[in-house]
């Protein structure tokens, strides 16, 4: 609400209030009190003469004060009628505001409705433009496919007319062509015949020069083969290859005793070699819980082992005790548990002879040399060391009894049976064999030994 508005209508209640208040039915309380208070003073004339005094003072102030407040209700009233006008000015400012304020909102709806109708007209318009714009792009485009097609049409009837021209010229020349093929065909046909007879020839020394090279190959491959049997391998390449190869045995043997059972093991570094039909495990006596020095050979009653490669392991089946020295033991191994074991199979040297030299290798303690071998014709299954030559050379190395003996090949010689001579295998027959397993009953063992300890010392006394 407007200040002024509100104070005009605070002056006009104001003065309603003091206009409709009735200030005479307010005096006769007063003119009553006047009247007892003159009856009192008549009654009592010499006491209240100071109070009577003091009470028509009092009422003249009172006189006094309704003629002032007669004169402020009269200006009060003159004001408020000047009030009324103004309110009535206001009043008719006010009709005339909203007769414009009605007015002003039917012409503001009326142009938002034609505002809407504008908006639609443009919106209308403008999907039109657009249509038309999409067209008029579309024919472009159109045109511009258009103008393409005809460019590649007259690019492919330019080249339509140039392979015109050059059919032509080609076909002139073909003419010119099939008559001197037709003039050239009768010597073409003399030149077929000498042809057909120099082909015959051809093949003729074709088929012996083929035959020349399939002799030739076969020549070359027995060449290429007796080169690598002739050629030396370095002892430290045979050396590597034992490392890598070399398979580890444990040996267990139990005879009884005085004080209770007597229990033995042995363990010992060895190879797989094969005889061309079995692989075995070479083992030499000494790496074995046995001996043949025994003057009673004990009965043993339980012999155990296995051969290992790594994380392999594989029980020992058999000992067999060769015939060619007593001292020599091989372990039958299959064939099956000879692949998984993933070692490699020696072969018996062809030739054990072919070189001077001899490679000489000692498992347990990983030493190996070189040295010169002899045969000993009155022992042929035996071929002597040099130890001497092998002790200048390889300072405290020397042969002796268990040592690996490789040919220069790579090929596996034999063993060493004593610190001077090596068993040349050949012949894996066994002597004696005997069963392994820790369940396996064992016989009486000691006639075994016995009889191995007998052969043994029936050797010469310098293979002993």
């Amino acid at each position: 609400m407007n200040k002024t508005l509100l104070l005009i209508i605070c002056d006009f209640l104001l003065l309603n209030l003091l206009a409709l208040t009735k200030w005479e039915k307010a005096e006769p309380p007063r003119a009553a009190q006047v009247a007892a208070a003159q009856q009192a003073a008549a009654a009592t004339p010499a006491v209240n003469a100071d109070l009577v005094e003091l009470m028509r003072i009092s009422l003249e102030d009172e006189k006094s004060t309704r003629t002032q407040l007669a004169q402020q209700l009269a200006s009060t009233q003159g004001s408020l009628s000047e009030r009324e006008k103004n309110l009535a000015a206001l009043q008719q400012q006010k009709g005339q505001l909203e007769n414009s304020l009605a007015a002003t909102q039917s012409t503001a709806h009326e142009l938002e409705q034609k505002y809407t109708a504008a908006a639609q007209e443009a919106g209308l318009t403008k999907e039109q433009l657009a249509k038309m714009q999409r067209e008029l792009e579309e024919r472009r485009a159109e045109a511009e496919r258009q103008k393409q097609e005809l460019a590649r049409m007259e690019k492919q009837n330019t080249e339509a007319r140039q392979r015109i021209e050059n059919l032509n010229v080609a076909v002139r020349v073909a003419e010119q062509e099939k008559q001197m093929l037709a003039s050239n065909l009768t010597e073409a046909k003399q030149q077929v015949e000498v042809e057909r007879q120099e082909r015959a020839r051809v093949q003729e020394q074709t088929v012996q020069l083929a035959q020349g090279v399939g002799q030739l190959a076969e020549k070359s491959g027995e060449l290429s083969k007796e080169i690598r049997d002739n050629r030396p391998i370095n002892s430290n390449l045979i050396f590597t290859d034992f490392l890598a190869n070399r398979v580890q045995t444990r040996l267990t043997t139990r005879r009884p005793g005085l004080f209770g059972p007597n229990v033995k093991d042995k363990d010992a570094q060895t190879i797989l070699v094969s005889d061309g039909r079995h692989t075995y495990a070479l083992m030499h006596l000494s790496d074995t819980p046995f001996s043949l020095t025994f003057e009673s050979p004990p009965d043993y009653d339980l012999i155990a082992g296995k051969l290992s490669r790594g994380a392999f392991n594989a029980p020992v089946k058999e000992l067999a005790f060769l015939a060619l020295d007593p001292r020599l033991v091989v372990l039958p191994v299959d064939d099956s548990l000879a692949a998984l074991m993933g070692a490699k199979i020696y072969k018996l040297a062809a030739e054990p002879f072919k070189f001077p030299e001899a490679v000489v290798v000692r498992a347990d303690d990983g030493k190996y040399g070189e040295t010169p071998f002899r045969i000993d014709a009155a022992n042929p299954g035996y071929v002597k060391l040099d130890n001497r030559i092998v002790t200048r050379l390889f300072g405290e190395f020397s042969p002796k009894r268990g040592d690996l003996v490789f040919s220069k090949s790579g090929d596996l010689i034999g063993m060493m049976v004593n610190n001077d001579y090596c068993a040349v295998l050949g012949d894996f027959r066994a002597a004696h064999t005997l069963t392994a397993g820790d369940d396996v009953v064992q016989p009486k063992t000691g006639a075994t030994f016995a009889d191995l300890a007998a052969r043994w010392q029936r050797l010469p006394f310098k293979l002993q």
